[in-house]
């Protein structure tokens, strides 16, 4: 597909379709760089996307370990 650039004020702009969007998976928020020759567009990813869900998935009492008595319990402290 063939595009051309618009002017915005000082700058340039692409105008993407609504399909094209879709397809790319490209929501509100992306990431711009820039290589030899080209200007790549991707989706914007949250580095900590999912953690929720993952941790969810784990009961409280399955992410620590029991608590086990030390030298120091024994013999340093008193009770």
């Amino acid at each position: 597909m063939k595009s051309r650039l618009v002017r915005i004020g000082n700058s340039r702009g692409v105008r993407l379709a609504k399909p094209l969007l879709e397809q790319a998976g490209l929501k509100d928020e992306i990431e711009i760089r820039v290589e030899p020759g080209a200007v790549i567009i991707t989706a914007a990813v949250s580095p900590r996307s999912g953690w929720a869900e993952a941790a969810a998935k784990f009961a409280p009492a399955g992410l620590l370990d029991q608590p086990s008595a030390s030298r120091f319990d024994d013999e340093e402290w008193t009770w």
